[in-house]
């Protein structure tokens, strides 16, 4: 029997849990406020206020950490690679280090991942699908700028994990399938998956599509550039408004979604409209990667943990559902992906070599 933990850092949260094979042991969510996170100037220096938090969850659930056979991160914003279970190796860390790509709260994940791991003989570190998991058709990557081009970064292992869940659903495999999925949580990232692979999807850290509880998504490029020369906010000022105080943060001040549904049910119009123009901005994208597969899709599937709003997934299906089928899995199959990814290698699956 293999003991496994998984580790899955969000911006806000730390989610964990501890599988035996493919049995769940334990799961937790910490929450982190704005004040538990304030004294830390980068997200990378939170990985031992995060790790100790979560040995000390771990130690009153009766867990034996010198028991544990893999520790697996979810992966973080480093080079493009595909999709598959990677062994967390020193260049991986130094990219992470370095920010080789972008500072996202998943980069944690395999920081903390090693460092657990190297204190336990014989326990793997591993990530696996990290968000730049890059399966991109080459005329996806063609912007209108040669200097910026398209990039893959979406949420990988949520996306896979979910489209193998809805193939097993309906007696097939996920390289049978066109899928058009929609991830919707702290950030959102609607792909087109055409027979295993991801062709085409919004970016949905820090570029273009539908804006999210914390993230500004597409905005207009003139009046952004105004904004970034205007002297009114710094580089650090704008990218904090792009990621963090962006989307329902910015009109509301609010990202959390069960708090703005009580002020729709409440009578709040401003919190009706903005809400709506979140769902509004999901389906065009949804819209966009059903004519990527050229119309031949077997379903939208809508996850994440927005998807648990009747209010947002009903407005999405008023917009989508009189062209294709829309299924809905709502929350995230994250921790058990993880799990389930260090559970082939342990079972002689090959780690891939970052």
């Amino acid at each position: 029997m293999f003991k496994i933990l998984s580790v899955n850092p969000g911006s806000t949260s730390t989610k964990f849990a501890v599988y035996e094979d493919e049995k769940l042991v334990c799961l937790h969510t910490i929450r982190h406020s704005a004040d538990d996170l304030k004294p830390f100037q980068s997200l990378l220096e939170q990985h031992e206020f995060r790790k100790n938090l979560m040995v000390d969850y771990l130690v009153k659930d009766g867990i034996d950490i010198s028991e544990l056979s893999a520790v697996v991160g979810r992966g973080g914003l480093v080079r493009p690679l595909e999709s598959g279970v990677y062994s967390v190796n020193d260049k991986y860390i130094e990219d992470l280090k370095t920010r080789y790509s972008a500072e996202h709260a998943s980069n944690l994940g395999g920081v903390i991942a090693r460092e657990i791991a190297e204190t336990i003989p014989g326990c793997l570190a591993l990530i696996a699908d990290p968000v730049v998991v890059d399966e991109y058709q080459d005329v996806a990557r063609i912007s209108g700028l040669p200097q910026i081009p398209r990039r893959s970064m979406f949420h990988a292992l949520n996306h896979k994990a979910i489209a193998r869940k809805y193939a097993a659903a309906n007696g097939t495999t996920y390289e049978k399938l066109n899928l058009v999925v929609a991830h919707m949580g702290g950030g959102i990232s609607v792909a087109a998956h055409r027979l295993g692979k991801v062709v085409d999807s919004n970016q949905g850290l820090d570029g273009y599509g539908p804006f999210s509880p914390e993230r500004a998504g597409t905005l207009d490029a003139g009046q952004l550039v105004d904004m970034c020369f205007e002297g009114k906010y710094s580089q650090e000022e704008i990218r904090k408004l792009l990621v963090g105080n962006g989307g329902l943060m910015a009109h509301l001040g609010i990202n959390d979604t069960k708090i703005i549904l009580q002020l729709v049910e409440n009578g709040d119009e401003k919190a009706r409209l903005v809400l709506e123009a979140l769902a509004y901005n999901v389906a065009k994208e949804i819209g966009a990667m059903l004519a990527v597969l050229r119309g031949e899709a077997d379903s939208v599937v809508l996850t994440g943990g927005i998807a648990y709003s009747k209010f947002v997934v009903d407005y999405i299906k008023k917009m989508i559902s009189p062209m294709i089928k829309v299924t809905v899995y709502p929350g995230e199959d994250e921790m058990e992906a993880l799990a389930m990814s260090g559970l082939r290698v342990l079972r002689g699956e090959e780690a891939k070599v970052y």
